[in-house]
């Protein structure tokens, strides 16, 4: 055993509290002072009891297998790294030899610091090699040697390769052997063997096998098993799971069929569709396979695999301007068949959908190269197809783009408004009003709100750097503002009347029951976005709203049987009422609107469901903003009917605001008293005011005589009696 070359340990004690992690929760277990030591020439870190010196709370020793090695240490040190900085670079996090998580909070930087150098400057050496701490071949008695896989040792593979697991050292050489030895290559043709045999034990125990060998979370390991002359062998093993003995799966079957694979347009470098077909059977891994049994860093290692091919195949592909021209070309052939170019729209959904996931200069460089190969038009044909994937196919298109850059959507439509062009709002609205299916109808009324949210400008994404780049941002953002402002007029003076044509037409129609579920979400979806209107744009939607009396329509649907159409009824009337804006309290009070949320009070009272909830809601807003135009209104219609609601308090205090509202007799000391107790009052409970000492005025209002008091009440009603007589 040689000495191991250190400087000197920190003797200084250092305050500190010791954590141990159990049950996913951190156990504080003391406060100490923490030192640095060499116990038989072997470095340790040590915690003393603050309170009783003698006792200990830790004594570890230090060592290489500290969960910062491989994949699944590289996780863990992101987020102790992260920890760290949050508190200011005091606290040490490490994996004990048994598994335990430990943690050392320092009370000072200073301390932690002195802590950190001496732990790595012992770790430097032992990973390095330069010196053994147990004994000059310590590292070659830690090499496994697994036997030549046979069916007879299985068992002893099996148990070597799960104790070389419990350690992330031991995880990592074992990697490397199997790795170095093709190991996986020698389990392989043992499947076929066992299922000859039909012997269930072993195929049990060599999905055990290679089980362990995946969650050892090897890159590398990764990339060789989905390769194309072990992905079958590795997968046909994986059906074999003892943990559902009577059941096998069919994976081979799955990945074997080579109909899955399709090329819109070929694909002429072998390297990119080698990526492809790994992609794939990554995600086969991922989502099936070894769904149940994944742990964090191995989903972790399956997801960067997964990121980083698709990220090299996107950024092949679009970069690949003959590819580019023959995939767009689909859709300009005449006499291309209808089932290539859904194949096509397919992979461009699919693009935008990974695209989702790229760093944002790639992304815009994507969309940028879709757009000059005729992407719009693309969206416009899927859009109009009758095939309801290719619908969805073209909305989630769509959507990826607006949700990319909503101006740049808006200038797009605003060119074809100007060009006499039909306009891509108008095929939303068409398909919107016709579509059936409930997932696409919800996508394309989401797409409409987005392109008429104006507050939604260029994207950060967009941002480059340069001297002139304000300048630059400032021009594109006057000239979007002024599409911007030409589009939504448009929209208002063409698009709106044709988008709410159904709500109009509910003006003929005596009853709304057995209202076909397509037809329910239709309006739910243009209630919704008469809502977004009332926010967003505040003297259009005034004028457009009064023009075509669309309230008066939304209040038709109070009436109707389906209880979320009723509450998003209400919604709208909540809004309304929520801005409080004299236009549209007055358009409600002059069409009586107020009248059917009333009633539907009395239809469900005493129920305490979230329909009756709701309007309650409604008029509580009312009371307690003081509305007086409403509260007038809704006392001189319908007293009785307020009047008859007592099992909440809210409709009798209403007469009670709108009595003091209309009553002639001024305030007396009294109730200005009784205002201010109620004001003082929260939910029925006293507001605490606190102590607080008199100031000047209340000193002297206590100091003056009764006599002065009353000759001021009295001068005061006599000014009362001669304004009154006057």
């Amino acid at each position: 055993m040689m000495p191991l070359p250190v400087p000197n340990p920190p003797t200084t004690p250092r305050r500190v509290k010791v954590y141990e992690l159990r049950n996913n929760d951190w156990f504080d277990r003391g406060t100490g002072y923490c030192t640095g030591q060499l116990v038989n020439e072997e470095p340790h870190i040590q915690v003393k009891s603050e309170e009783e010196s003698d006792r200990v709370l830790l004594n570890t020793k230090i060592i290489k297998d500290d969960g910062y090695q491989k994949q699944q240490g590289e996780f863990r040190e992101d987020i102790f790294r992260r920890m760290m900085k949050k508190v200011e670079e005091t606290l040490i996090v490490w994996t004990e030899p048994q598994g335990t998580d430990m943690a050392l909070s320092f009370q000072e930087p200073e301390g932690c610091a002195a802590i950190w150098e001496f732990v790595s400057h012992v770790q430097s050496h032992l990973l390095s090699g330069a010196d053994e701490i147990l004994s000059d071949d310590a590292g070659e008695s830690t090499i496994p040697s697994l036997p030549i896989p046979e069916l007879g040792n299985l068992d002893e593979i099996e148990m070597m390769i799960r104790q070389a697991s419990s350690t992330a050292s031991g995880r990592d050489i074992l990697g490397k052997y199997i790795l170095t030895n093709d190991y996986i290559a020698k389990l392989i043709p043992l499947l076929e063997v066992a299922e000859d045999l039909e012997s269930i034990s072993h195929l049990h125990r060599l999905c055990n096998i290679m089980k362990m060998i995946i969650l050892l979370n090897d890159t590398v390991l990764v990339e060789k098993i989905v390769t194309d002359e072990m992905v079958l062998g590795v997968v046909g093993i994986l059906e074999y799971d003892p943990d559902f003995p009577s059941h096998k799966a069919n994976h081979r079957q799955f990945l074997g069929d080579k109909s899955k694979f399709k090329e819109v347009v070929p694909i002429r470098e072998p390297e990119v569709e080698k990526k492809i077909h790994q992609t794939y059977r990554l995600q086969y891994l991922k989502d099936v396979v070894l769904a149940r049994i994944l742990d964090d860093p191995t989903f972790s290692v399956l997801n960067s695999l997964i990121f980083f091919n698709q990220f090299d195949i996107l950024q092949h592909l679009q970069n690949n301007q003959t590819f580019m021209k023959d995939l767009f070309s689909i859709f300009h052939d005449p006499e291309a068949p209808a089932s290539k170019k859904k194949l096509a729209i397919l992979f461009i959904q699919n693009c935008c959908s990974i695209a989702k996931t790229i760093q944002a200069q790639a992304r815009i460089q994507l969309y940028a190269n879709f757009i000059q190969g005729g992407l719009f038009g693309v969206i416009d044909y899927a859009l109009m197809e009758k095939d309801p994937s290719v619908r969805i196919a073209g909305t989630d298109v769509l959507v990826a783009m607006i949700d990319h850059d909503p101006t740049m959507m808006r200038g797009f439509i605003y060119r074809q408004i100007n060009e006499k062009q039909k306009p891509l709002t108008h095929t939303l609205i068409e398909l919107l009003l016709g579509e059936q299916d409930l997932g696409v109808k919800a996508q394309i009324a989401d797409a409409i709100r987005v392109l008429l949210d104006h507050s939604q400008g260029t994207p950060l994404d967009s941002l480059g750097k340069g001297g002139d780049m304000a300048a630059r941002i400032h021009a594109r953002s006057s000239t979007m503002d002024s599409e911007t402002e030409g589009f939504l007029k448009t929209f208002y003076e063409e698009s709106a009347k044709k988008l709410f044509a159904p709500l109009r037409q509910l003006q003929s129609r005596e009853s709304l029951t057995g209202l076909p579920i397509a037809e329910v979400s239709l309006y739910s979806h243009l209630v919704e976005t008469l809502c977004f209107f009332v926010r967003h744009h505040s003297y259009r939607s005034k004028y457009f709203l009064l023009t075509e009396n669309l309230p008066s329509r939304v209040a038709q649907l109070l009436g109707c049987p389906e209880k979320h159409l009723k509450l998003t009824a209400l919604k709208f009337f909540r809004t309304c009422v929520g801005l409080q804006d004299e236009f549209y309290i007055r358009h409600m009070v002059k069409y009586k609107l107020f009248e059917p949320i009333l009633n539907l009070v009395v239809e469900t009272m005493p129920r305490d469901n979230l329909l009756n909830s709701a309007c309650l809601e409604f008029f509580e807003f009312i009371r307690r903003e003081n509305l007086k135009h409403i509260i007038t209104h809704l006392v001189d219609s319908y007293r009785e009917t307020l009047q008859k609601i007592t099992y909440v308090k809210t409709f009798t205090e209403l007469i009670v605001k709108y009595d003091q509202l209309h009553d002639p007799t001024p305030p007396t000391r009294f109730q200005d008293t009784v205002a201010f107790s109620q004001r003082n009052h929260i939910n029925g409970n006293r507001r605490w005011q606190g102590v607080r000492d008199m100031d000047a005025e209340e000193e002297a209002y206590f100091n003056n005589s009764d006599d002065e008091d009353k000759d001021e009440e009295n001068s005061t009603m006599a000014t009362t009696t001669m304004t009154m007589k006057s």
